[in-house]
């Protein structure tokens, strides 16, 4: 359905829902991150697109101190919160990360009042496309022109990760949060996580002749788990013992002698990190120069480096990355927190349809359910739509 059809269909089902007329929709898109995985909440650097998926939220304000959430994609039934009762551990399920944002404004004195939110999203959840942060970002994008916040794109991201942090409790860096609010269409963002400094790198597949296919393997994962909290404190443990700030102050020519100086446990975490980061720098100076088509080794090597060091990987992600390679691909990986979710794979356009049937192929083959494929275009962020 075309964003336009959709806007009119959620203004109608809106009224349906509230009574009322909305003041407007606000569009967050999900994310697939080219390279850069977990060096986030390590002051690394990472380098992801926006897709065209978006999460929309359908808003008007309230007179009173109520917030009311519904979801197109929900049990059918509304949400009824209490601004003034909202904390960490009282809200759960999906309503938390709309909420948890409210939250975050009020935490931080912004003066928002109650609103009715109806909310839908073609995002899919549960892929590593950060459905979250798309619903977040939303959120904090209607409440902000709302309520005349006048904070910028990188701010509201801070408030989404507030968000998902400390009231939703998922540890995560601020990646998935600067991409949806601050991505431009037919860019990658280059970002340093320590000091936000952006840069929009042009990454124009179409004029390469080259497609992203993003590959959902269909297993769910849930970064709540603990294993994503765990792999975090193992790596902020590294930093303490080795006297750093962050592993992003460790230099790939340090790498060795310091993790000697490292228990085994944590030494591939290190590795991972330090050796992740360099591939962004690497990735953007080849994007800068135009050799885009020159990515594909250095994708499917942040693939071994996730899959042997990180040890986040799972069967299906390096099924994919396998078959998308074996069949042309020039290079493949996982993209997203890990233990599931989905795989981006670089490949020429005339390769596009015989690597994605080669995927379907062999997870066939394999038992594994159809994985989802789809072309990767890079969005624009967080934005106002009606």
């Amino acid at each position: 359905m075309e964003l336009n059809a959709m806007i009119d269909e959620a203004a109608t089902d809106f009224e349906a829902v509230h009574g009322a007329r909305p003041s407007g929709t606000w569009a967050a898109p999900g994310r697939v991150n080219l390279i850069g995985e977990h060096t986030d909440y390590n002051d690394g650097f990472v380098l992801p697109i926006a897709l065209p998926h978006t999460t929309r939220v359908t808003a008007r304000g309230r007179a009173d101190r109520r917030l009311r959430l519904y979801s197109a994609q929900g049990d059918g039934r509304v949400t009824d919160l209490a601004l003034d009762g909202l904390a960490p551990g009282v809200v759960a399920g999906w309503a938390a990360y709309p909420a948890g944002v409210f939250w975050a404004l009020a935490e931080a004195g912004h003066p928002v009042g109650g609103a009715d939110l109806f909310i839908d999203s073609d995002v899919p959840t549960g892929a590593g496309l950060s459905s979250s942060a798309a619903l977040e970002c939303a959120t904090a994008a209607a409440l902000n022109d709302l309520h005349g916040l006048g904070l910028t794109g990188p701010q509201l991201a801070l408030v989404a990760q507030r968000a998902e942090n400390a009231f939703v409790g998922v540890p995560c860096g601020v990646m998935d949060q600067m991409a949806s609010a601050c991505c431009t269409a037919g860019t990658a963002l280059f970002l340093d996580t320590r000091t936000l400094e952006q840069r929009h790198v042009p990454f124009d597949l179409e004029a390469a002749g080259l497609r992203l296919l993003v590959i959902d393997t269909r297993v769910k994962h849930d970064l709540g788990d603990g294993a994503y909290a765990a792999l975090r404190a193992g790596c902020e443990r590294a930093a303490e013992l080795l006297g750093l700030p962050a592993l992003r102050d460790l230099a790939v020519a340090d790498l060795d002698p310091a993790l000697g100086r490292l228990p085994g446990e944590l030494r591939s975490l290190v590795r991972h990190v330090v050796t992740e980061n360099e591939r962004v720098t690497e990735t953007v100076e080849r994007l800068e120069h135009g050799a885009t088509a020159a990515l594909g080794p250095i994708l499917t090597a942040g693939h071994a480096s996730l899959r042997d060091d990180f040890r986040v990987s799972c069967a299906e992600t390096d099924l994919a990355v396998e078959a998308a390679v074996a069949a042309g691909a020039l290079g493949a990986r996982m993209t997203g927190g890990g233990f599931g979710g989905s795989v981006v794979a670089l490949v020429a356009e005339a390769d596009a349809e015989p690597v994605a049937e080669a995927v379907r192929s062999a997870f066939g083959s394999a038992g594994h359910r159809p994985p989802v494929v789809f072309t990767a275009v890079p969005s624009t962020g967080a934005r106002r739509v009606a």
